[in-house]
């Protein structure tokens, strides 16, 4: 091994190690977790996060099948109020948008306990791709819609892989190539397997945040790994996003975040 396959390799084992140390860092999130009308969830939560960057694109290999989306009107989980404030103050995270990734980061962890994904994964990916919905001018609205919508650039393969319209433009407003959309960033493709209804409205919509939020969690789950883990949290991103630099940008706010609780 060279000198540059040395420190190539010393600089994964060492990112490795930070997505760990935050990714089983997190606070016992569901004991400020009230489900709707309900008692008090038992349980923890596990934190993963992210960190400042431009909106793009997040899409990479093939998906596979989704869970099925949320049914209109049945129970979802809503973090408490005096953690929302306390969090979204200190982090600086928008109140709405940390509700969001609080109640996606709860569904999964009913849907699929193993994965173990935390809310400040999904509020890293958030920052860096929208910055929590207000990139350009952009911002979110009481309902969790953004306005105006946040759309990429063409993936035409001047900055990102190539990725020719798969929506008709139907989704992106664009019927050459696809673009990525909402405060996630979904690309068309992607958002077709994995989006889900978030705020149990009964519809799926890439520009709301909480259904965004919910679908990210449902893409960075698929895998079914526990995210606990340094290089399983390093992989799901990679399904995300397959950047180096997007996917420590994301583990530098992960840890961040994870200090708020």
């Amino acid at each position: 091994m060279d000198d540059t396959d040395r420190g190539a390799a010393a600089r994964a084992e060492s990112r490795g190690r930070r997505t760990l140390r935050y990714a089983v860092g997190g606070v016992a999130l569901a004991a400020l977790i009230v489900a709707a009308g309900a008692a008090v969830l038992v349980g923890t939560g596990q934190g993963n996060g992210g960190g400042p960057s431009p909106a793009h694109v997040t899409d990479s290999s093939p998906p596979s099948p989704a869970p099925p989306p949320t049914a209109a009107g049945s129970a979802l989980p809503a973090a408490d109020a005096a953690w929302l404030q306390r969090v979204s103050g200190a982090a600086d995270i928008p109140e709405r948008a940390l509700r969001a990734y609080a109640m996606a980061a709860l569904t999964l962890a009913d849907e699929q306990p193993g994965c173990r994904l935390g809310w400040n994964m999904l509020a890293g990916i958030g920052k860096i791709e929208s910055e929590h919905g207000s990139i350009d001018g952009a911002r979110l609205l009481p309902s969790g819609e953004t306005t105006p919508r946040i759309i990429g650039v063409p993936l035409d393969g001047t900055d990102f892989l190539a990725t020719p319209d798969t929506d008709g433009g139907a989704i992106d407003g664009d019927a050459q190539w696809d673009r990525a959309v909402g405060p996630m960033q979904f690309i068309p493709s992607t958002w077709d397997v994995f989006g889900r209804d978030g705020n149990g409205d009964g519809r799926i919509e890439i520009d709301q945040i909480d259904d965004a939020a919910l679908s990210a969690a449902a893409l960075l789950c698929d895998p079914g790994l526990d995210l606990t883990v340094g290089e399983h949290w390093i992989a799901a991103l990679d399904g995300y996003n397959p950047s180096a630099s997007y996917n420590n940008d994301v583990a530098d706010a992960a840890e961040y975040y994870a200090q708020f609780g």
